[in-house]
């Protein structure tokens, strides 16, 4: 498991919240959060070198176990969305992931969550992190991802 110490910095990303993400009152269906974590995860492997495609490419799925979103403030139609996506931890068979996304605009906290990974191969049995993909994750980002 990293330590505090030792976590890897963010990464974040942006979004602009589209109408089809909306109910009628033009605020975002909860769902939508975990999608936006799902971006905000993507982007993450992504600036430590190691796209999501690449890992399944190499036969590494991570499976979601647990997903946790709190919401704090309602996202409306065309605001401007950070996600803020940094490792809570890493484990040889776990990867948790914290998140948090705030309107640009105000910086306005609106939702924080977690999600933790397990790593599978292609037939869904519950594998070793491999050493390159850990070593990526735990290096943290090298840049931004846009």
């Amino acid at each position: 498991m990293a330590t505090d110490s030792a976590l890897p910095s963010s990464v974040i990303s942006h979004l602009r919240v589209r109408y089809a993400e909306t109910d009628q009152m033009g605020v975002v269906y909860h769902a939508n959060y975990l999608v936006w974590m799902e971006i905000g995860r993507t982007d993450y492997c992504r600036a430590c070198e190691y796209a999501y495609h690449a890992m399944e490419a190499a036969g590494l799925r991570l499976v979601v176990a647990e997903a946790r979103v709190r919401y704090l403030s309602p996202a409306r139609y065309d605001d401007d969305i950070h996600i803020t996506t940094r490792l809570l931890a890493l484990r040889s068979r776990q990867v948790v992931f914290g998140y948090d996304i705030r309107r640009a605009t105000d910086d306005t906290l609106l939702a924080t969550g977690e999600t933790t990974h397990l790593p599978t191969n292609h037939a869904g049995r519950i594998i070793r992190l491999p050493a390159d993909i850990h070593a990526a994750l735990s290096t943290g980002p090298t840049g931004q991802a846009a």
